[in-house]
């Protein structure tokens, strides 16, 4: 597989150390979830669907231990601190696992090269189309978010423009005004998200033009999001009212569970750290150190935002805000003494707009190597690793991610892309930290530049987490995780595994 990635016509261009991959895994991690799915882990899904309790609605955990529906997915509240928390560990434990299979195998790719590598092609293409769902879903829900912070950009300018073209055609819990009026009843609506769909479009041209510059543009971005952040925080902590905290955990240790399931999909930026190994400069250094200071400085930011949040506005109000964090700072700015946050608000609604930018910027350039490295394999259509003769980056699989993202991104609301980008990463969790125990016991004496400490045992408490954190998802959510690898195995025995270098042919 080496061998294979340093081919002149496949080769990537090495130019990446590990202040960018750090720079890379936090544009990912805290420019999605911090800003957009933040507030619907907290406050839950109570949709018109949901209230009256439904099976498909209802976590599989709960509705193991409990037998009954619930009237939708319970909300983590301001024990969402404590939800982020879980994750962290969690993270921790896998982010491990994945330092020490990208030393080994520094080729594009993450998961699915990992898998092929230990567990066969079979199992790598199970993932490989997991990760699709999991990069093209997750980069719908945060172009979503973009899109609703571009409205609250307008309406902080004064702009008026029409909800038709500014919001998803499909909105579960309608669309209100600040008022509460609805703007929209639940349902479709005859409209088309169009921030949604032109940012991922634009972002790809970036991502064509080469990795160099797209993680120069993504530093930038990162270092300005990161002082919104911190800028939320600062002004925020003065307009905190302590009864806001009660009751703490309002659905108990199944809403912080589903808080947790629900905002995992974010930390997945140091996935995106592994898919870009094989253009390091020092892989098996600078892989290991860029997961695990994402991980510790995104967990800080995020645990700060999510106690501030939840002190400064209801944990229930928040249901089905695609912008949870500026539109915070709206309520507050017309209070008396809150004339200071107006030009807060702009300060954070620009952090948040780069820290969508950013995001999209590194799961799209994550998506589209995980195209080209299993078309390099075979298992996809040559077109998918075709290089650019100029750029060096694969130019194809760059646009078609941007089609597959784009256009369900101007359909669909941010909830349900949040529920499926998860599965799927827990999923690919689950079997790198496999694919750590099955190499540890076929090639023991294999040369690794970063190795998981205490044996087996973080190899084996990830899996048991991200298996308990898939648990707090909805019951539907899984029906089509389940659909999707259905499909994904027909198209590998009707087409994929007949171009495979080990078929062994019709006469075999």
């Amino acid at each position: 597989m080496i061998r294979e990635s340093e081919r002149p016509e496949h080769a990537l261009r090495k130019t990446l150390g590990p202040v960018s991959l750090t720079a890379l895994g936090i544009g990912a991690v805290i420019g999605s979830g911090i800003f957009t799915v933040i507030g619907t882990a907290i406050s839950g899904d109570m949709s018109s669907g949901a209230v009256s309790g439904s099976v498909l609605k209802t976590p599989v955990l709960d509705y193991i231990l409990h037998h009954s529906a619930l009237a939708g997915r319970p909300g983590a509240g301001p024990a969402l601190a404590l939800s982020l928390v879980l994750v962290a560990i969690v993270c921790a434990l896998t982010g491990l696992c994945y330092a020490e299979l990208a030393s080994m195998i520094p080729i594009a790719g993450s998961a699915y090269t990992y898998t092929y590598a230990t567990m066969g092609e079979l199992v790598a293409w199970i993932i490989g189309w997991d990760l699709v769902l999991e990069y093209a879903f997750s980069n719908m829900s945060v172009s979503v978010g973009f899109a609703a912070h571009v409205v609250d950009l307008m309406d902080w300018l004064g702009l008026r423009l029409s909800p038709k073209w500014l919001s998803p055609a499909y909105l579960p819990q309608g669309l209100q005004d600040l008022a509460g009026k609805d703007i929209y009843l639940p349902g479709w609506h005859s409209g088309f998200n169009i921030p949604a769909f032109l940012v991922v479009m634009l972002l790809s041209v970036v991502l064509v033009r080469g990795i160099r510059e797209s993680a120069r543009t993504n530093n930038i971005m990162v270092l300005l999001k990161i002082v919104a952040i911190l800028l939320f925080v600062f002004f925020g902590i003065g307009f905190i009212h302590p009864g806001n905290y009660h009751p703490f955990s309002p659905n108990g240790w199944s809403g912080v569970l589903t808080g947790g399931s629900i905002i995992f999909f974010t930390y997945i930026g140091f996935d995106s750290v592994s898919t870009a190994a094989e253009e390091c400069k020092q892989p098996q250094r600078d892989v290991p150190i860029g997961i695990l200071a994402t991980l510790i400085i995104c967990t800080i930011l995020y645990c700060a935002v999510a106690i501030v949040l939840t002190g400064i506005v209801k944990w229930d109000t928040m249901v089905g805000d695609a912008a949870p964090v500026v539109n915070a700072l709206k309520k507050l700015s017309v209070l008396p003494g809150g004339h200071k946050l107006h030009w807060v608000r702009l300060g954070v609604l620009c952090g948040a707009l780069l820290g969508m930018i950013s995001s999209l910027l590194v799961f799209q350039m994550g998506q589209a190597r995980v195209w080209f490295a299993m078309s390099r394999d075979r298992l996809l259509p040559d077109w998918f690793s075709v290089i650019h003769p100029r750029f060096r980056t694969p130019a194809n699989a760059t646009w078609f991610a941007a089609v597959l993202v784009a256009i369900p991104a101007g359909l669909f609301d941010v909830g349900t892309f949040a529920e499926l980008s998860n599965i799927g990463t827990l999923f690919a969790f689950v079997l790198v930290s496999v694919g750590v125990l099955v190499l540890r016991y076929r090639e023991p004496a294999r040369r690794r530049g970063f190795r998981v400490p205490l044996g087996p045992v973080i190899p084996m408490l990830s899996i048991i987490f991200c298996t308990l954190l898939m648990a707090g998802l909805p019951i539907l959510t899984w029906l089509r995780f389940f659909a999707w690898l259905v499909i994904g195995l027909g198209v590998y025995f009707l087409y994929s595994r007949k171009r495979s270098e080990f078929y062994p042919g019709p006469g075999a």
